[in-house]
Formats: C-alpha cells, sequence, structure tokens
C-alpha cells in the first residue's frame, strides 16, 4: 500500500525557512515522480513543486527561486526547502506521484495527511 509522511511544518516568520520531508512507503522512489502541493483554506490545491524520476525539476512562478526540492532515493524521502517564505505560503502542505513534464506535474494515487506551514509575525 502506497504511503506518504510529510513533516517539517511548522510557524515562521516572514523572511524565515523550513525544510519539509515527504517519506513513502510501499513503493520504491527511485522509478517515480514525485510532486509538492498545497492547499490555504478557502482555496484549491496548487503545484509547489515537483521531481522526476531523473532529476528534473519543476517550479511554478510563486515559489520559483525561493523553493528547492530534491530527493534521496536511499531514504525513500523527498524534501521542499523553502526559503524567504511569505505569508501567502500558508497552507497544508502534501506529497503525492505525479505524472511529470517540463511543462508541470499532474497528481495521482493516494495522499498523506499533510503538514501545516504557517508563515506569520
Amino acid at each position: 500500500q502506497v504511503q506518504f509522511v510529510e513533516s517539517g511544518g511548522d510557524l515562521v516568520q516572514p523572511g524565515g525557512s523550513l525544510r519539509l520531508s515527504c517519506v513513502a512507503s510501499g513503493f520504491t522512489l527511485d522509478y517515480s515522480a514525485i510532486g509538492w502541493f498545497r492547499q490555504a483554506p478557502g482555496k484549491e490545491r496548487e503545484r509547489v513543486s515537483c521531481i522526476s524520476s531523473y532529476g528534473g525539476t519543476y517550479y511554478p512562478d510563486s515559489v520559483k527561486g525561493r523553493f528547492t526540492i530534491s530527493r534521496d532515493n536511499p531514504q525513500n524521502t523527498v524534501y521542499l526547502q523553502m526559503n524567504i517564505l511569505k505569508p501567502e505560503d500558508t497552507a497544508v502542505y502534501y506529497c503525492a506521484t505525479v505524472h511529470f513534464s517540463a511543462y508541470g506535474c499532474s497528481p495521482f494515487g493516494s495522499w498523506g495527511q499533510g503538514t501545516q506551514v504557517t508563515v506569520s509575525s
């Protein structure tokens, strides 16, 4: 059974940093593309970043230059380093397997419970 456990969310001041972790179980990450998504109250879930099985990455303009996605296949983990955080980054962050292309990525399969990121002074 494919499962994801997200962690690392916290309350942080604007301009601060956080690193989120997504640990996968039930399958091997090596051949999978994985994405981070977020959902703020009253808003639709949106893409944050994706990484292909060979290390290609995608970022929307809203986070480009501030967020970095990486993967550690032996640890079956994908990370999201978030810098220069803004109040509009406040959301619950989730990871999922994705279909990846140079133009973006789309999720499929199961979701974890997410981790809350709150950016506020």
